[in-house]
Formats: structure tokens, sequence, C-alpha cells
């Protein structure tokens, strides 16, 4: 048993000041109290630890180099940086990927994430044959997490074709699964990877509409499985243009057409809509995950947000390219793109919640536990894992700031050095800014990179 005794700790309904935690030796939480004695003292506000709704580990490696433009040369958008993407998919042994990886989870650990789901489609070696271990890769994630000590939910996915009504690429060789038959050897092996960590478990999805054939994206999703599901849509303008040539649809009206989608789905950046696919994904209770960072360095557009707030539509957080790895720089540019688009302030609010700071962790918790596959929505729970960020309560402005306005000014005041430390099931994984694995996950990830020659 251990037992912590914070400055505050959020719940639901608000702050509890001067709380205790205390914590079986499973991690979960036994009591929360005002106990005093015997605890270990931290100055701290615990907020619950976020999720990271949608990310590509292996992309981690390139994070940043690819912002070197030549002047003269065609537009560089998403689609040439996804041919730098490609070069570098074709580069990574398992090892490389479980040394990049963990180095990821690390970071994620060290800026406030304690879960992530890992949309994951590097599946086969470096000819496109698949390993003897079908998900050696994704037990590679798995160990990675388990490394840097956060949770995973893996989402292996379906890729399939090339494009709307393409073969697939020799360069997209490592992704791809021909049949769904193959698709599902892939995902039984992936459960079984996730059985190695008890912090892991498992979704499954569609890399995209462009990579299944109509037919066998219908089938997959019919089969209605209870996991979480995850899809790319309607990211790029030029693949709205290309559904409407191949399917005559726009992408996500095609969805809403074809399949029943439900509160188990999760549609990934979303960002080109029209008026009807806003209703229709908000009316159906799908979610979509937002990666504000990677939206706006690839230059996707913005998600129709407000409109999709003021129907209901429930939205969660991921960091994708990883080019940011902060949740609350990824909330705030969210909510600033909004302000900035409608020239308003009071983005992150509903009829129930007037306070951005309060609805934006809401949004962001609550949704992004069920990307994991958690439908529990207590911040902190008896029962539940001890899973949180804690932000340093001597920092200038918290020590000098009122209880109401304390969430706030944690979203939108603070940077990565308020982060005191972040615990998974009741344990310091980061305290002090240091994850305790630090020097041997950072020599391993920097001499993975030197050897991969991609920096």
């Amino acid at each position: 048993m251990k037992k912590y005794r914070f400055k505050g700790i959020l719940q639901n309904e608000g702050w509890i000041e001067n709380a205790t935690i205390s914590v079986d030796d499973a991690g979960l939480i036994s009591s929360i109290s005002s106990e005093s004695q015997n605890v270990e003292q931290v100055a701290g506000y615990a907020l619950p630890g976020f999720q990271n709704a949608h990310s590509h580990a292996f992309q981690y490696a390139m994070a940043g180099i690819a912002e070197r433009h030549q002047a003269g040369k065609e537009a560089d958008d998403f689609w040439s940086w996804r041919e730098a993407m490609y070069q570098l998919a074709l580069t990574m042994s398992p090892d490389d990927l479980e040394a990049v990886a963990t180095m990821l989870y690390a970071e994620m650990a060290r800026h406030g994430y304690t879960q992530v789901a890992e949309f994951h489609y590097l599946h086969h070696d470096i000819d496109g044959k698949p390993y003897a271990n079908l998900a050696e890769h994704g037990e590679r994630l798995v160990s990675a997490a388990q490394k840097a000590g956060i949770k995973i939910t893996l989402v292996p996915m379906f890729y399939q074709r090339g494009g709307f009504g393409l073969d697939p690429q020799p360069r997209q060789r490592r992704f791809i699964s021909k049949t769904i038959e193959d698709y599902d050897k892939l995902l039984t092996a992936s459960k079984q990877a996730t059985s190695h960590y008890s912090g892991a478990n498992l979704g499954y999805g569609v890399h995209s509409l462009r990579a299944a054939t109509p037919d066998d994206f219908v089938r997959l999703l019919e089969e209605k499985r209870t996991i979480p599901f995850h899809i790319h849509i309607a990211e790029q303008l030029k693949e709205i243009e290309d559904s409407i040539s191949y399917l005559k649809k726009r992408p996500v009206q095609w969805l809403l057409d074809n399949v029943n989608i439900d509160d188990n789905c999760h549609l990934v950046h979303a960002t080109h809509l029209i008026e009807e696919e806003i209703k229709g994904i908000a009316n159906s209770g799908a979610n979509v995950v937002l990666c504000p960072s990677t939206e706006g360095n690839l230059g996707d557009g913005i998600f129709p947000l407000k409109q999709f707030q003021s129907l209901g539509g429930k939205w969660s957080i991921g960091t994708d390219s990883h080019i940011g790895l902060n949740p609350l720089e990824e909330l705030r540019i969210l909510d600033y793109g909004q302000r900035l688009t409608s020239h308003n302030r009071n983005t992150f609010t509903d009829k129930n919640e007037n306070d951005s700071g309060t609805y934006a962790i809401k949004q962001s918790q609550i949704t992004g536990r069920k990307a994991m596959g958690n439908t529990n929505i207590k911040y902190f729970a008896v029962g539940q894992p001890f899973d949180a960020v804690v932000y340093d309560a001597n920092t200038a402005l918290l020590a000098a700031c009122s209880i109401d306005n304390l969430l706030s000014t944690i979203v939108y005041a603070s940077d990565s050095t308020w982060v005191l430390g972040t615990m998974v099931d009741g344990k310091w994984v980061v305290k002090d800014q240091n994850h305790s694995q630090k020097e041997k996950i950072t020599l391993k990830f920097k001499e993975t990179i030197q050897k991969l020659k991609v920096r």
C-alpha cells in the first residue's frame, strides 16, 4: 500500500484540495481521503493522465527533419511528405522500431500521457514478407510501452490497397494484408502480443477508405467487434476528390451511407467536412480524433469543431507524427485555430460548461479513454488504476492561483517544465522531469538513429 498526499486532485466535479490517494500493490486506488499521516507529500496538482488517441511511433524518427523546402520546386505538401515517410518505413528493423518507440513513449510520459493508441501499419519485413511472428512489430511496440512505463492500445491496421482502385505501391509493401483473412490472422497475433503486458489491450481498424476495397471495408465493419475501431478519413482535399471520382461520394458521406458507425468508431482527422457530414458523425455517436500539431505541420486544414460540438460531437487528441508531444499544446492549437477562424473566444464551452479548461479536459479525457477501450468516465475512482500527471504547485502562477482558475491556468498558461511528474499504476514513471529509465532509453535511441542515418 502506498499513500500520496497532493495539493489537489481533479475530479469530474472539480478539485479536492489536500487530498490523499491510497494505492494498493496492483496500482489501483483503494481510497481517496484527507489522511495526512504516513503519506508521501507531493507539492503538486494531480490530473488524470492523458490519452494519446493517435500515434505512428516509427515517424518519431523523422520529427522536425522534413522542413527543408526547395525554392522553385513543386509544392511541398502532405503527399510529398508522405514519400519521405515511406522511405523511413523501408529502413526500420524490429529492433529499430522498438528503440524509437521506447524513446517516444518515454517522452509522452514526460509530457503527461499515460496511455497511447498505436495506429500500427508497419507489419512486414523490409522485403514486404510477413515475419514468422505475424505481430513481430506489434509485439515490439507493446514491449516499448512496457519499458517506457505507459499503457498501450495496439491498433493494427487493415491496409490492402495503394489508393482508391489502385494496387499497392512497392513503397507500401510493409503495410499490406491482401485479404480480410490475412488481416484476421494479424489481429489474432496482435491480441497475443498484447497478452505479454498487463498495460496493453487491442483495437482494430482500416488505414483509410482508400486503403481497402469497398466490399471488404463493409464486410470488416459488419463483424461488429467490441474493441475500438480507428480510421483515417477526409484528411486531405485530394482524398476528397479521389473519393468522389472512385466512390461517387465524399469519404465521410460514403461511410455514413454504407456502414453503421457508432460510439465505438474513432475517425481520425475528418478535416474536410460538409454540413451533412458534420451532423451525420455527431448523430451517429462516432468520435473524432484530432491531432492539431501534426495537422498544422502537414497543412491538412482546420476541423469544424465549433459546429461539431454544438451538435454534441465528441473528440479526443493525438500526436500522430509527433512533431509535438505536449497534450496541453494540442488543446491550445485546437482552440486557437477555432478562435482565429470564428473571431470568438468561447470555443471550448457548451450549455453545461463555461470554463474552457474544464471543458477541454473533459472532452479529451473521456473520449480519449473510449479510444483506448476504457469506458470509465470518473477521473479518479476507487478500484481504478491511479494514472496521473502532476503539475508543480510551486510554479509562480499556480502558487498564486485561486482554485476556480487553477485548471484553465494549467491548460492555457503552462509549459512542459510545470510537469512535476507522471504516475502509472500508482508509481512514478517520471519524477522531477526525469524518466526513471532516461539514460538507458536515450542511449539506445541515439545509437539507432545514427545507424539509420535519417537525421
